[in-house]
């Protein structure tokens, strides 16, 4: 694809800053969504894009009304999307289901299951064919231990979002991917998974050897 349009969640962290840098660096144009409106702008003027290459916004992806408003914004901008990069997320945990509160339950779920649900209801509407969806999350999802109940059960709802997602865009040609990562390693320790391994899996993903690649678990961790 070319002229891609990569909108990207979460741009202001670590891995999100790096996905920008990396796609705008290929040539793409970038959405910017963060909660922090001057913290996206921040990034903005750093990547030192032509205005028409880029929108930054400020958005809470639980704010679903406020979502679509830039979703019509990306719209009126590029005419539609043709990458979408999910990075909102948080942990809770170390406690068992009886010592975890609703609140820790209802937080991860806000953090992991309803930021996807309005962001694939405002978004993926805008999606071309042949375009991407992709999500980070955790082998926890599907295979999780004793006291981490409410992170693995909200990042199991998300990939299930995402797996069906894909199913319900196949005809579109339109992939919906999950990477899954057991820790990110954002001080270079050499434990986890580092941004630029997480990154280049999304480069794959968004690669036309990767068209066929859809519904997947993509384990990048030892």
């Amino acid at each position: 694809m070319d002229n891609r349009v990569v909108v990207i969640t979460g741009a202001t962290g670590v891995l999100g800053k790096l996905a920008a840098q990396t796609f705008a660096a290929r040539g793409d144009s970038l959405v910017l969504l963060s909660r922090d409106q001057a913290e996206v702008d921040s990034l903005a003027r750093d990547l030192n894009l032509p205005s028409e290459r880029i929108l930054a916004r400020g958005v809470d992806l639980l704010d679903a009304p406020t979502l679509r408003a830039a979703a019509e914004a990306v719209a009126a901008q590029f005419g539609g999307v043709h990458i979408l990069i999910h990075l909102v997320g948080g942990w809770t945990g170390g406690k068992t289901i009886l010592e975890t509160s609703v609140d820790d339950f209802a937080f991860m779920f806000n953090q992991h299951a309803w930021t996807t649900v309005h962001l694939f209801q405002a978004f993926t509407p805008l999606l071309a064919s042949g375009g991407r969806v992709i999500v980070v999350s955790s082998p926890l999802a599907n295979a999780p231990v004793a006291k981490m109940s409410a992170y693995a059960a909200a990042k199991s709802a998300q990939e299930t979002l995402v797996l069906t997602l894909a199913e319900e865009l196949r005809e579109n040609s339109v992939t919906a991917n999950v990477i899954q990562v057991k820790s990110i390693d954002v001080k270079g320790t050499g434990k986890g998974t580092s941004p630029k391994e997480i990154v280049a899996a999304m480069e794959y993903l968004c690669s036309e050897e990767a068209a066929k690649v859809t519904g997947a678990r993509l384990p990048i961790f030892r």
